[in-house]
């Protein structure tokens, strides 16, 4: 069972880079078209009406370059735009809004780059030029995503493209809904693994179509270990007080979480349909920035950390050197952090403090701490033992601005007396968070959960502004000599 388990994730995640990929080949076969035959447009009736005579058609570099570079600079515009996150949740309606706005942007930053400059009799040939390059664009990209859309949507009905879906209650609307789903004309892809009940002993009907994978204290194991992507919560309205802890459970892990709404989220408008086919169910976002910011975010990060390592390389050399001199011991810290989804992964920094410092259990520094070192405590004060951060960025773990990431061992302390810290781990740990630069280290569990509170604010109002700004503070901090 478990072999087959990892099978269908391997052959499901390589159909999703698949769809992808006809995606970005469509909109690259797409830019290069519409761009040669703006080309030849320009070249064979724009171009004589300007200059009085007709103008051979040259198909040299200029043409080559064009539908080479181009159509890279159209995939990354719609790279930024979230396009290509989710090639099974799409809608052919959507599609055609989000293709038509960035037609017009992209459109509008050839313009200005490109066609600007043109030789023109008046203002009206700029226009022509503008409307017939982005009517060309539109239609050409539009056409194949309507036609991928249109035959991945038939293949989720026909249940071709599953996703592993678990139900959490067992209540009669449980029941309801897996009735649904199961319906031919209400299918939406959802392959019903099992359910979890959260009343221990309870019978229901569920038991007669669905294995019970468990109860509610091992949802996070049963969803790691069936490969889930996709939980639907169906609760009745008694249960409704354990939603909350329902969900911070499954924070931690990266599924579509979906509910049923009740009156109350009809009546204040909170129940918006994605779809006609199926029951309407509330999609709790995970999404804290819009797609276009967060993928955007991901490249300041990338290529920051690059150019930070390229550049303070003299300076790691020292570092390295120092460490080396000062004290016995690796030079670099190596320590299992929990990440995003509640995933660990090796921390990497410079040693700070003496070898063997924790040899009595993990312990978090202290202001003037005796375990660092002479060399340490400068490397400290000025944030310097984190810049092999930079390289957990690079390899995705990290991001430059997020909450910062803990040990399991503190983690299992603060969530005894703040439970809601799990939400951090909906995001990316960070180098510097705003919880840092306003609260600095923590020495003990209770000071961690009251830089907790400004992280939590952080992540209510994430936006790459509030990371510059943090960003900015951070560097003010560490030049100033403060603490952070």
């Amino acid at each position: 069972m478990h072999l087959w388990n990892i099978k269908t994730q391997i052959t499901h995640q390589v159909n999703r880079k698949y769809y992808v990929l006809r995606y970005l080949l469509a909109d690259l076969i797409a830019a290069a078209f519409s761009w040669g035959l703006f080309f030849i447009y320009r070249k064979t009736f724009l171009e004589p009406r300007i200059f009085g005579y007709k103008i051979p058609l040259d198909l040299g570099p200029k043409f080559i370059f064009g539908i080479m570079i181009i159509p890279l600079f159209w995939a990354v515009l719609y790279y930024l735009s979230g396009f290509y996150r989710d090639p099974f949740h799409k809608s052919k309606l959507n599609d055609l809004g989000q293709t038509f706005i960035f037609s017009l942007v992209g459109v509008t930053i050839l313009f200005f780059a490109l066609i600007l400059d043109d030789v023109i009799v008046s203002y009206t040939n700029y226009y022509t030029s503008f409307l017939v390059l982005f009517f060309l664009h539109l239609i050409l990209t539009y056409i194949p995503r309507y036609i991928i859309t249109a035959n991945t949507e038939t293949k989720i009905r026909k249940k071709v493209i599953t996703f592993n879906t678990l139900l959490v209650g067992s209540s009669d609307k449980a029941f309801e809904i897996y009735s649904e789903l199961e319906r031919p004309e209400s299918a939406a892809g959802n392959k019903i693994i099992g359910f979890v009940q959260v009343e221990e002993g309870k019978k229901n009907q569920l038991d007669l179509y669905l294995p019970q994978l468990g109860v509610f204290a091992d949802l996070k194991k049963i969803v790691r270990k069936n490969k889930i992507e996709e939980v639907i919560i169906a609760l009745e309205s008694s249960e409704h007080q354990d939603i909350n802890k329902i969900i911070n459970t499954l924070h931690e892990c990266n599924v579509t979480i979906k509910a049923i709404p009740d009156l109350h989220d009809i009546l204040t408008g909170k129940v918006k349909i994605q779809t006609i086919y199926g029951a309407p169910l509330i999609t709790i976002s995970r999404d804290l920035m819009p797609h276009w910011q967060a993928n955007l975010k991901r490249i300041i990060d990338i290529v920051s950390s690059i150019l930070v390592l390229i550049i303070l390389s003299p300076l790691i050399l020292f570092i390295v050197i120092g460490i080396k001199v000062t004290s016995k011991g690796p030079v670099f810290l190596r320590q299992e952090r929990i990440g995003r989804y509640g995933k660990p992964f090796i921390l990497f920094k410079f040693r700070s403090m003496c070898e063997n410092a924790e040899l009595n259990g993990p312990e978090l520094t202290k202001k003037n701490d005796p375990r660092l070192t002479l060399f340490g405590s400068f490397l400290r004060k000025r944030k310097l033992d984190e810049i092999p951060n930079f390289w957990n960025v690079i390899k995705g773990e990290m991001s430059l601005v997020g909450p910062r990431p803990e040990r399991q061992y503190f983690i299992d302390k603060i969530v005894k007396k703040a439970p809601y810290y799990v939400h951090l781990h909906k995001v990316k740990p960070g180098i510097t968070s705003w919880g840092q630069v306003r609260f600095g280290y923590a020495e003990n569990v209770d000071e961690m959960i009251k830089r907790l509170e400004y992280d939590l604010i952080y992540m209510e109002n994430m936006s790459l502004f509030v990371d510059f700004q943090i960003l900015i503070y951070t560097l003010v901090k560490i030049f100033s000599g403060k603490h952070v």
